[in-house]
């Protein structure tokens, strides 16, 4: 669609080139034709001009062109007057008696200009006026062939010769019109034959590319989710079966139920699920009963006011999470997570966190796209089951990266330095890049540790990126080095094209990821995996 617009628009530069060129070249042949026919010449600067001396009546029989090539060489002489005139840094205020020959018409003069007026010969007497030009169609002919009388000045076939280069003009006009045409026809038809890759709004689509507007599913893609349904399906589901085949990408439809089971929210016996989904939610609405009213009490007013400030900051260009109702179900969830969890608390950044987890199991119950959809039209049952859901699970995954929000936040500490010491070793231009500019590795990958690249994602891509954590072992902890450390070498190109500090952290820390989907994701994740299976089994691999 874009190389068809793009072809629609030189169509149009074309024809208003042609147009201007026909109308300045118009102008321009017929001051030429005239002034070589001793008619009053058209000057482009008529102020600066005083009349024309008048011409010598020595005149001999033409031959009127039949073609627009005759008369290109009955008009060569005209075309080929010096070039001071169209540079217009010369003067038009004298011209030279003597007269210049003609190819095809050799008796006929024409006046030459000359920069000089200290060369020339004073000017004769000038055409006090000019004679009426015969309106008659064949009085050109008649006029050529007897030639001027007693130095009257008559009508040429001028008119006849710029209808011929008019029509020449606008057959090339119309010829350049048709080739664009096809052209763009033939593009329309390869972009109809190619597949059709989803266009994924800027910001608003969160939901993966198999979410509703996408096309269908293809054979590969049911053959999976019937393979997810027949494990989950299964009175015991086999784990490691779902984790092999989670790693790749988790079908929409059943990425709740999974996301609960690799989590470990759930067991992964099918008949025991009801009852800890019952018994779990309970236990979370009871916490909100038991702590949530301490919220304003002097111990714990520090961490509620800042979740309050946080909260409206959680992806501020999605309508869902500007949703009061939305805003106050994460205020519970990370108030009650920070009171059960003293040894770190409430940070920065736990906040985005909720997100992926309240996306998916509310896309269990809305079909369409999530990112306009109106909590308060759920059920209260279903948003309460939303919400402890989302509790649990980011407390399973808080578990084991707790370190990286304790005091000091020793985890990310040492994530970063890790993340130092692998970059150089996999690409040394790039660290030995950072070491010139002066740019810390903690200054743009804290908050990739911190956040979990959830900053520099769009939410889509997040979601995707942690049905492979979920899949991998220690996903969130240990294997989120090595994406981080394939996100940065993908960047490798742009980042040694910067040369200064604050250019090249601004680039760190604005990455262009917004139009990222599943393919971009899914590359990233093999790289990491590459890296993994080089790095993580060779320890002195990170020695210097």
């Amino acid at each position: 669609m874009i190389c068809i617009n793009l072809l629609q628009l030189l169509i149009f530069f074309f024809i208003c080139l042609a147009l201007s060129f026909l109308t300045v070249t118009s102008s321009y042949v017929i001051e030429r034709v005239q002034y070589c026919n001793f008619q009053k010449p058209l000057y482009l600067f008529p102020n600066r001009l005083k009349d024309a001396p008048k011409a010598s009546s020595v005149h001999t029989k033409s031959k009127k062109p039949s073609t627009f090539h005759e008369f290109a060489r009955s008009t060569n002489d005209a075309w080929d007057i010096d070039d001071e005139e169209d540079d217009g840094m010369f003067s038009l205020k004298q011209l030279s008696s003597s007269p210049v020959q003609s190819r095809s018409m050799p008796q006929t003069p024409c006046l030459k200009i000359i920069k000089t007026p200290e060369d020339t010969e004073p000017l004769p007497p000038t055409l006090d006026r000019q004679e009426p030009i015969s309106t008659n169609p064949n009085q050109d002919r008649l006029d050529i062939e007897s030639g001027p009388a007693n130095g009257r000045v008559v009508k040429s076939s001028s008119d006849a010769q710029l209808n011929i280069f008019i029509k020449y003009m606008l057959i090339l006009m119309l010829n350049i019109c048709m080739v664009l045409s096809c052209l763009a026809r033939n593009t329309l038809q390869k972009q109809q034959s190619l597949p059709v890759r989803p266009i994924v709004p800027l910001v608003a689509r969160i939901s993966d590319q198999n979410a509703s507007g996408a096309p269908p599913m293809t054979v590969r893609e049911k053959t999976r989710l019937d393979k997810f349904k027949q494990l989950l399906a299964s009175p015991n589901t086999d784990l490691e079966e779902l984790r092999k085949h989670s790693w790749s990408g988790i079908p929409r439809e059943v990425r709740p139920v999974t996301w609960r089971l690799l989590s470990g929210y759930l067991p992964a016996n099918r008949e025991r699920r009801d009852l800890v989904l019952q018994r779990k939610r309970e236990e979370y609405f009871g916490f909100i009963e038991q702590y949530y009213h301490s919220r304003t009490d002097e111990n714990h007013r520090d961490t509620y006011r800042q979740i309050h400030i946080d909260i409206p900051r959680t992806n501020p260009l999605i309508p869902l999470f500007q949703q009061p109702l939305v805003q106050e179900v994460f205020e519970r969830i990370l108030f009650i997570w920070a009171i059960r969890h003293p040894a770190s608390g409430y940070v920065q950044g736990i906040n985005d966190l909720v997100t992926p987890f309240f996306v998916v199991f509310l896309s269990e119950f809305v079909e369409e796209d999530v990112e306009n959809f109106e909590m308060a039209s759920l059920p209260l049952d279903t948003q309460r089951n939303i919400e402890a859901d989302s509790f649990w699970c980011m407390s399973k995954l808080l578990d084991g990266i707790q370190d990286n929000y304790t005091f000091a936040q020793p985890g990310i500490q040492i994530k970063v330095k890790a993340l130092e010491e692998l970059v150089s070793r996999i690409d040394e231009d790039v660290h030995v890049h950072f070491q010139k500019c002066e740019v810390e590795y903690l200054q743009f990958a804290f908050r990739w540790m911190n956040n979990l690249l959830m900053r520099e994602l769009p939410l889509r891509c997040t979601i995707r990126l942690w049905d492979t954590y979920q899949a991998e072992s220690e996903g969130f902890s240990h294997f989120h080095l090595y994406v981080c450390s394939a996100f940065l070498i993908k960047w490798r190109k742009e980042i040694l094209s910067m040369v200064d500090f604050q250019s090249l952290l601004m680039l760190l820390q604005n990455l262009p990821t917004i139009h990222w989907g599943n393919e971009e994701v899914g590359l990233l994740l093999a790289e990491a995996y590459r890296l993994k299976y080089m790095f993580a089994d060779a320890p002195s691999h990170y020695k210097r």
